[in-house]
């Protein structure tokens, strides 16, 4: 038989090709990614006794886990949901905050949808053809912001408390939405998991008609609001059949509550543990359900802290560790203003936006201002927009990676550990700095694709989206900076 080199070669590589593929697990048609808005890794750590088999703990057992993945960046919620979705950092997605200043305007700006400088990986996956994509959330900016894309439908929580989405509803919404009103849970109260007969509550969900807005806080930063956020996806399964057809279905469900408990009561309360058992439930409830529906192998479902939080301050450092902003800002001020060498514009955590005087360098400006702000107590670092840094470690690479060079203005600021921003409530905590108890998150794949196992070696969050493009056959995000995490699959 005569076979030419460059035929012979292409047969060959014809043949490895297709035994490789053979080889490689099927592609499930449902991923199912759990976002965990507020995270820190030694939750499960401390929940492990009381995990139930089927839940977290067969989650961790049986799938791939990495639990020191990092935030390497400023740790903002919206910044992480970016990150996330994306696949890059915010000074490439340009989420650095919750809000930022924008000099032309001389205005906050809102991080949103709108603002995001990058493609997510929801848009990524809803331009394939035959897939769905939808995001549950606890509130609407989040939801948008992270699906990225008009193409995927959105369910968030109105100010009632129940369910709605953008565009026309699917039928099987309303009915669901009126099982479990969230005017069931008025005055309900969040006992303890196992507690016995006559313990007291953890929380009452107070309802005081004069103040709605307060019963629905306290709703969302519960187990009930986690429940029913589980809820609407398992009707989902159903209902529109998800993993069951000929598309490809990926679902995100975003569990706000314990970020929404986290600034209340910070990252070490009591309370955290409990919310994390009854997400240990949910999870177990989803897992047999998807069992049950489409095959044990027909899903893929992805845990992913988003970040962490700081714990709450005492009564007796609470006015040490609690920083006032406009006091920074005035220090900033004097300092600049005695030189001559300019002004502060704005000051908005974690960034300062400076007027230098006209005969004066920019730079040296900056320098200025970040040396007056270092000078303070409550300030452990500062990066400059030029590059100048007070670390030269693997900080100066968070800063870095947290710097946008239209948006952070001119001098990022770092406070000192678990320092946080004073709001003026003279309670609760903030999250967005850089430290291991914000940057620190977990992150399990679970699935026909993956192995089991645990991964010491510390991994990104930026390495999330690449990752599941690859489990999914797509391409990355297009700002995409991480890697695949090839040691996951089988």
């Amino acid at each position: 038989m005569d076979i030419c080199r460059r035929g012979f070669g292409t047969w060959i590589l014809g043949g490895l090709a297709a035994s490789r593929a053979l080889a490689l697990p099927s592609r499930p048609k449902l991923l199912v990614l759990i976002v965990l808005q507020q995270f820190r890794p030694e939750y499960l750590d401390a929940a492990c006794a009381q995990l139930s088999p089927g839940g977290l703990k067969r989650l961790l057992d049986k799938g791939a886990w990495f639990p020191d993945c990092r935030h390497a960046a400023s740790t903002f919620p919206s910044t992480t949901l970016a990150t996330l979705a994306t696949g890059s950092w915010p000074s490439q997605h340009g989420i650095v905050a919750e809000s930022w200043y924008d000099r032309p305007s001389r205005k906050p700006v809102p991080a949103s949808e709108e603002v995001l400088l990058a493609a997510t990986w929801c848009a990524q996956v809803a331009a394939e053809p035959r897939t769905r994509v939808s995001v549950i959330a606890l509130d609407a900016s989040p939801a948008r912001l992270f699906a990225g894309t008009p193409e995927a439908r959105l369910y968030w929580m109105d100010g009632n408390g129940q369910f709605v989405t953008r565009g026309e509803a699917p039928d099987w919404l309303p009915p669901f939405t009126s099982l479990m009103p969230a005017e069931t849970f008025h005055d309900a109260q969040w006992m303890a998991a196992g507690a016995r007969p006559g313990t007291p509550p953890l929380r009452i969900l107070t309802f005081d008609p004069a103040h709605p807005e307060q019963f629905l806080a306290l709703y969302k930063a519960s187990p009930f609001s986690q429940r029913a956020q589980f809820d609407l996806l398992g009707e989902m399964v159903v209902r529109e059949k998800l993993g069951q057809g000929n598309s490809f279905d990926f679902v995100t469900v975003l569990c706000g509550s314990s970020e929404l408990l986290g600034y209340e009561v910070g990252g070490r309360s009591p309370l955290m543990p409990q919310l994390i058992l009854d997400l240990d439930k949910r999870i177990e409830t989803l897992m047999a359900q998807l069992g049950q529906l489409v095959g044990e192998n027909g899903y893929t479902l992805v845990l992913a802290g988003a970040h962490g939080a700081p714990s709450l301050p005492s009564v007796g450092a609470r006015a040490r560790m609690m920083v006032n902003g406009e006091a920074v800002a005035q220090a900033v001020e004097k300092a600049l203003a005695a030189a001559g060498a300019g002004h502060v514009g704005k000051y908005m955590y974690p960034f300062l936006y400076l007027d230098p005087a006209a005969d004066r360098d920019p730079e040296s400006v900056r320098m200025a201002a970040a040396r007056a702000a270092f000078d303070l107590p409550a300030v452990a670092g500062y990066h400059t927009a030029a590059g100048a840094c007070s670390t030269h470690d693997e900080w100066a690479r968070r800063f870095g990676n947290s710097f946008h060079p239209k948006r952070s203005g001119d001098v990022m600021l770092s406070y000192r550990p678990e320092y946080v921003e004073d709001y003026g409530q003279g309670q609760g905590i903030s999250y967005g700095s850089l430290y291991a108890y914000d940057v620190r998150v977990p992150l399990c794949f679970f699935g026909p694709q993956f192995r089991a196992g645990v991964f010491e070696t510390p991994v990104e969050s930026v390495d999330v989206a690449p990752t599941l493009a690859r489990a999914m056959g797509v391409a990355p995000p297009s700002s995409s900076a991480g890697r695949v995490l090839g040691e996951a699959f089988l």
